[in-house]
């Protein structure tokens, strides 16, 4: 499959568009970006890592019943997905107090929450992607009512099943970022990727508050051993999935 100029450069990866009008070829960088590319860096391997990982978790999503844009994995750096509007939402989802979180409540890091927290953050650098309250949402028209349900709802089932499968690895999964994107026939879709890089996971093996993060906080936080992290992550994640198919 032949690709194209490029369609569109973020700052983790890279998107072509390809002789299919319904397929887009991502390639995964090994740049970093902390608080809206305020700080920047690379991180050695990241995209082989994020690829690896995120072909991993979109696949077995997918076999869980999630809908996605991924198609398959077709380099260490590739995949091939299918063609989506990107719905301008961050959606996050919260089981652990911690990051922004804490600094806006005041809510102490590591307190497990009563129960999941979805929330919408408009997906735009210029503005520091604020949190949405339900009005703003509506004001926006950024989806319908009946979109905004579906994804809340699609993101409790994705955090539940990922939240048993990253306790098979020995990790918590602490809080993560969505992104989902509307195909040719409207169908909502989980796109972009589940990685390090948008997730926090921490160690379950581990009780130093610092050693036990396994995620992007390394980069934030000038933690160090951020590449070690996330092919521990990596391993520890496919390893996961390998007894998962021969079982």
């Amino acid at each position: 499959m032949t690709t194209k100029e490029k369609l569109y450069e973020g700052k983790a990866k890279i998107i072509y568009p390809t002789d299919d009008e319904q397929v887009y070829l991502t390639y995964y960088k090994d740049s970093a970006t902390a608080f809206n590319a305020q700080k920047k860096g690379t991180i050695t391997d990241k995209g082989k890592v994020n690829c690896a990982i995120a072909s991993a978790l979109l696949t077995y999503l997918e076999k869980k019943g999630i809908p996605t844009h991924f198609i398959e994995k077709v380099s260490e750096r590739e995949m091939l997905v299918k063609a989506v509007k990107i719905i301008p939402l961050e959606v996050v989802i919260r089981n652990i107090a911690a990051g922004s979180l804490c600094r806006e409540t005041g809510l102490p890091e590591g307190q497990i929450l009563p129960q999941p927290l979805v929330e919408f953050y408009l997906k735009d650098d210029a503005l520091q992607d604020p949190l949405l309250t339900p009005d703003r949402l509506a004001l926006l028209n950024i989806a319908t009512p009946e979109q905004i349900t579906q994804l809340q709802n699609l993101a409790k089932t994705i955090n539940q099943h990922l939240i048993e499968f990253f306790q098979s690895c020995q990790i918590t999964l602490v809080d993560f970022k969505l992104e989902f994107g509307l195909d040719h026939q409207s169908n909502i879709l989980l796109a972009d990727e589940i990685s390090p890089d948008t997730c926090r996971l921490w160690d379950t093996q581990e009780q130093d508050k610092e050693k036990r993060v396994m995620d992007k906080d390394r980069f934030r936080k000038d933690l160090g051993e951020v590449e070690s992290a996330y092919q521990k992550v990596q391993t520890r994640v496919l390893n996961q999935i390998e007894k998962l198919e021969n079982s």
